[in-house]
C-alpha cells in the first residue's frame, strides 16, 4: 500500500468511527441498500449451489465406487459356493453391470458434467471477488463524500478567517460526491442486471444436469434390469406375497440350531 493509500485508509477510519458516535452524519442510500441485499443472498445461492454441485459429483462417484467393492464381494461369495449356479450367475452379472456403469460415470458423465455444470459455476463464483471490490470502493468513496460534507458544513455555519479555506472544501465536497455518484449510480444500475443474467446464464448448466442423471437411471435400470433375468419369475410374486421373508426366516432359524450357533 502506497503512503497516500494507508494516509485515505487512516482518514476513512477516522470517519467511520465518527459516525458511530453520531458526530458526522452517515449518508444512507436505501436504494442501493436494497439491491445490495439481493446481490449478496444471489452471491450466497451461487456459492451454496457450486457446493452442492461438487457434492453430488463426489457422491455418484463414491455410491459408484462402493457398488463396485459390494459387486466384487458378492461375486467371491457365490462363486466360491458354485459357479455354475444361477445366483453364481447372477452375482457375476451384477458385478459386470456396477463395472460398466462405474466405468460409463467417468467416460461418459464426469468430463460432461464438469464442463456444462461444474465450469459455469465457478466462473460466476469468480465474479464476485471483482463485485464485491467495486462495492468496497463505492463504501470508501461515501466516507470520503461524508468527511467532505462535513468539513464543508463545519466552515459554513463557522466561517474561517482563511478565505480560501471555503472554496477549497467546497472544491473537495463536489469531486467527492461526483466520484460516489458515479460509482453508486453504476452499482445500482448493473447489480440488478447482474441478477436477471442468471436465468438465461445458468439454464443450459441445469438443463445438461437433468438431462445427465436421466441418463444414469436409464442405464442403471437397463444394466441391472438384465439382472433380473437370472432369478425365477416367481421371485418377485413371493416378495411382494411375503413368502421371501418367511423363506430367509426359515433358513436363519436352521442356522440358529447349529451347535456353534449357540444351539444346547
Amino acid at each position: 500500500m502506497s503512503w497516500t493509500g494507508f494516509k485515505k485508509g487512516i482518514s476513512r477510519a477516522g470517519t467511520s468511527l465518527l459516525q458511530k458516535t453520531g458526530q458526522i452524519e452517515r449518508t444512507v442510500d436505501r436504494e442501493f441498500a436494497d439491491e445490495e441485499l439481493k446481490y449478496k443472498t444471489f452471491e450466497k445461492e451461487c456459492q451454496a449451489l457450486q457446493k452442492a454441485a461438487k457434492g453430488y459429483s463426489d457422491a455418484m462417484k463414491a455410491m459408484t465406487a462402493t457398488q463396485g467393492r459390494l459387486a466384487d464381494t458378492i461375486d467371491v461369495f457365490y462363486s466360491a459356493a458354485d459357479k455354475a449356479s444361477e445366483s453364481a450367475m447372477a452375482a457375476h452379472a451384477y458385478k459386470r453391470s456396477v463395472d460398466d456403469l462405474d466405468t460409463g460415470i467417468g467416460r461418459e458423465l464426469e468430463a460432461p458434467y464438469r464442463t456444462t455444470v461444474m465450469e459455469p459455476l465457478g466462473k460466476m463464483n469468480a465474479m464476485f471477488p471483482v463485485v464485491n471490490e467495486q462495492i468496497n470502493k463505492r463504501n470508501h468513496k461515501l466516507l470520503d463524500y461524508d468527511a467532505a460534507r462535513s468539513r464543508l458544513n463545519k466552515l459554513i455555519a463557522k466561517p474561517s478567517d482563511d478565505p480560501t479555506k471555503l472554496p477549497r472544501a467546497q472544491a473537495e465536497h463536489d469531486e467527492a460526491k461526483e466520484v460516489f455518484d458515479l460509482l453508486n449510480e453504476q452499482l445500482i444500475s448493473e447489480l440488478p442486471q447482474l441478477l436477471d443474467l442468471r436465468i438465461p446464464y445458468f439454464d443450459p448448466s441445469f438443463e445438461a444436469m437433468i438431462r445427465m442423471q436421466c441418463k444414469f437411471a436409464e442405464e442403471g435400470y437397463e444394466k441391472l434390469g438384465g439382472v433380473q433375468r437370472y432369478f425365477d419369475d416367481s421371485v418377485r410374486d413371493d416378495y411382494a406375497g411375503g413368502q421371501l421373508d418367511a423363506q430367509v426366516e426359515s433358513v436363519l432359524q436352521e442356522m440358529r440350531e447349529l451347535t456353534i450357533c449357540g444351539a444346547s
